[in-house]
């Protein structure tokens, strides 16, 4: 059964191009536009791991992966964060909440798949 990636962004470009970069890699995929819909999605689908942008409307994702860090059931659940917000200040927030990996945009598509793979791989 291939690994599940759920895939958060506010804008449809890149919510299609990262869903064709995660199935042509072998995953199956979920996808939400906002962090309420992320926060569903998470529940309804325990995805291996959340491929998640910090700028959403309403529920940003610092807080969507605060939550998730703070349910003991979703322990397993790796977080990249795929943002514009490269700042070292936003980086640190980002790990310190608990994200496994952060990825700034413009990002390679292989080195956030090797990314992926890496954080799937070494935890399941």
């Amino acid at each position: 059964m291939p690994k599940k990636v759920l895939i958060v962004d506010d804008e449809p470009g890149i919510i299609v191009a990262l869903q064709f970069l995660m199935e042509q890699s072998g995953y199956a995929t979920t996808v939400a536009f906002s962090g309420e819909e992320a926060m569903e999605a998470v529940a309804r689908h325990h995805p291996d791991l959340i491929l998640l942008d910090i700028m959403l409307p309403v529920v940003d994702g610092f807080e969507v992966c605060q939550r998730v860090r703070e349910n003991p059931d979703w322990n397993d659940i790796r977080i990249v964060l795929v943002t514009a917000l490269g700042s070292e200040a936003n980086v640190t927030k980002g790990l310190d909440l608990g994200a496994d990996a952060y990825v700034t945009k413009p990002f390679s598509n292989a080195d956030l798949v090797a990314k992926v793979r890496e954080l799937l791989e070494c935890h399941g």
